[in-house]
């Protein structure tokens, strides 16, 4: 079953993927989510899809998917 989220906001700073999912601010470490992601620069971050269902997020210039269930676990692990 595919799990269905919402993701209001999506930004960077220097190390770190900045996410809203379902109302919730999530910070991740590129170094630990995305060695793409980490190399782009601002234009190539920036330029970024939603999936129509929140399932994922996709960067067409970078060739990167990442899903959000994977986003989410990422950050469970770390407590």
């Amino acid at each position: 079953m595919i799990t269905s989220h919402t993701i209001q906001n999506i930004s960077f700073d220097q190390s770190s993927l900045l996410l809203e999912i379902d109302g919730k601010h999530i910070t991740v470490s590129l170094e630990d989510i995305s060695k793409k992601l980490k190399q782009a620069d601002d234009f190539q971050r920036n330029f970024y899809k939603i999936s129509p269902s929140g399932y994922g997020i996709h960067w067409p210039l970078i060739d990167e998917d990442i899903s959000v269930v994977a986003i989410l676990k990422l950050v469970s692990d770390k407590k």
